[in-house]
């Protein structure tokens, strides 16, 4: 723990208390995660991922790193402290010769291991739980399903952060190294030789343009999806012929995309079990003129390979270790941004549809012994709330417990949490050369920003440059995928945070702003692939820009400023 006498306590408002396991804990910077929980987590995610953060500490080992991840659930908010061993100077850069050692053998081999080892893993998790029937199950064995089910997902998040750590730190590193080696480099110069590169989050966008146009080809469908409500959607395609083959069409595309939801997080439903949030981008693509996507990305993918040997040719005269030393991260960070997609698709939405589904299970069997009012209310219980119940189902009743828990969360929805609690480290620090360039700094800020950034001046927003691109347009404040029928072709989506889900709308919008992330989070990223510009970071958008309002969206500088009501 740091040295209490050089931190500064952070200020608690008077209507969020926060009792602290251990005080101890008060001397630490607490952050809330607000890029994959902007909002409120339940009890049962919330004691699953207390399961996932030590696979998670496990790959920091696995790497040699000296620091772990803490979380807590403060008033129903997920917050999270980073803890530093205490080493001696010698001591960490002798760890950090090792970290790089290992991070490096990693990133050499980074596709290789991804098709080879990673992705293999991944699958065989997937064929356990597809191959365990759920409804026929006895209590008994269904619980021993829970507990393997949890050892799983330790080790699905080990495996995780063995994946983020050499993926990340692959374009990371590549960025700074492409900054040092050409002195008019912009801040998206080195992005541009990472694009173009196909991945599933790209495949979905595109399989459900594709969709659409096949329904644009269908007077019967488009008729379908003009109905206002899913469920006259459905029946309506249902009672035409033309609208059952499409049906087909729609289910298939579900069954290859539809495992996740509008958010992280096993709590909330997935496409697969509530297809409203596809209904409405097809209700969007289908009044926008035809777009050959396809065609827009081999573009994309034709202009990296100039600038890759653009690149190549400025190098001509360079040292050779230098032009070896461009060439292994180019190539490692040309693999780390398809990775970066195919993990999540695969390991945060696929698996995390699997656990959902036995959560569920136990929901279903407590909803019907009267045990719980509805599936649903099995996230108001902790794992250990659940197991134990379950050993003793006919004796129990948890509706209180989850009226009770739904209250907390209800009366904290209401209430804006801080940012950060605990202890602020030592301004020193931020000004050490070795934390400003430490590499594992610098990649944690491109991921999730860093801390929120003060206003330059009145009516603008400063946040992190996340995709290239001045432009000017009404602000969509949109907060879940269910509104999304509200943005209109030339809208600029203003949002907490985007999920791969959201990428369809990324084919609409004229630019994307966010309240969380930086230049390699998922929003930056994705924007940069569709050309559209993005803010990312920029802290309280969705309460400062109104609905409706005019605003412009630099890309370049970051900065949102709103031009009229």
């Amino acid at each position: 723990m740091p040295d209490p006498m050089q931190l500064t306590s952070l200020p608690i408002p008077p209507n969020f208390p926060v009792e602290w396991r251990n005080p101890k804990e008060a001397y630490l910077l607490w952050t809330r995660e607000r890029t994959h929980w902007p909002e409120q987590i339940t009890p049962l995610e919330f004691s699953l991922w207390e399961q996932a953060t030590e696979g998670m500490n496990a790959a920091y080992e696995f790497y040699s790193m000296a620091n772990k991840s803490l979380i807590r659930r403060l008033n129903t908010y997920y917050y999270n402290a980073m803890v530093l061993k205490e080493l001696t100077p010698e001591e960490m850069e002798s760890v950090t010769k090792e970290v790089q050692a290992k991070l490096g053998g990693a990133m050499a081999r980074l596709g290789e291991i991804w098709e080879n080892e990673w992705l293999p893993e991944i699958k065989s998790h997937l064929a356990f739980w597809e191959a365990f029937d759920l409804a026929l199950a006895s209590m008994p064995d269904l619980l021993e399903h829970l507990e393997e089910t949890v050892d799983r997902v330790v080790r699905l998040w080990d495996l995780h952060n063995r994946i983020l750590l050499p993926m990340s730190m692959s374009m990371s590193l590549f960025d700074d190294f492409y900054q040092d080696l050409f002195d008019d480099a912009t801040v998206f110069d080195a992005f541009q030789l990472l694009e173009g590169f196909t991945n599933k989050t790209l495949e979905s966008g595109t399989a459900l343009w594709t969709l659409s146009r096949q329904a644009v080809a269908t007077p019967a469908v488009q008729a379908a999806l003009q109905a206002s409500t899913t469920a006259e959607i459905l029946a309506q395609l249902e009672s035409t012929t033309d609208g059952q083959h499409f049906l087909i069409a729609l289910n298939a595309y579900l069954q290859a995309f539809g495992h996740r939801g509008e958010k992280w997080g096993w709590q909330y439903p997935t496409w697969l079990e509530d297809p409203t949030a596809v209904l409405h981008n097809l209700q969007d693509y289908i009044t926008q003129p035809d777009r050959d996507l396809a065609t827009e990305q081999a573009q994309i993918a034709e202009k990296r390979t100039e600038r890759v040997a653009a690149a190549r040719q400025q190098l001509q005269n360079y040292p050779k270790p230098m032009v070896e030393q461009f060439e292994f991260l180019l190539k490692a960070a040309q693999a780390g941004v398809v990775i970066k997609e195919d993990h999540t698709y695969w390991l945060d939405f696929r698996t995390s549809y699997q656990v959902r589904q036995v959560l569920l299970a136990f929901g279903r069997r407590f909803a019907e012994a009267g045990v719980i009012a509805t599936p649903d209310d099995i996230f108001y219980l902790t794992l250990e709330e659940l197991q134990e119940t379950a050993e003793n189902l006919s004796q129990s009743n948890q509706q209180p417990l989850v009226a009770e828990r739904r209250a907390e969360m209800e009366k904290f929805s209401a209430i804006k949490p801080p940012h950060a609690v605990g202890s602020m480290p030592p301004a020193s620090l931020f000004s050490d050369p070795a934390y400003a360039n430490n590499p594992l700094i610098r990649l944690f800020t491109k991921l999730d920003g860093g801390m929120p950034k003060p206003p330059p001046e009145p009516g603008t927003l400063q946040g992190n440059a996340g995709a290239p691109g001045k432009v000017q347009g009404i602000a969509r404040v949109v907060r879940t995928l269910k509104e999304a029928g509200r943005v209109q072709p030339g809208e600029i989506l203003v949002t907490e945070t985007t999920a791969p889900p959201w990428t369809p709308l990324f084919a609409t919008v004229a630019a994307v702003v966010t309240e969380t992330g930086g230049i390699l989070c998922h929003s930056a990223v994705v924007a940069r692939e569709y050309k559209i510009p993005a803010v990312v970071g920029a802290d309280g958008a969705t309460g400062q820009i109104k609905d409706g309002q005019r605003i412009e969206v630099d890309g370049d500088t970051g900065r949102v400023k709103v031009l009229m009501a």
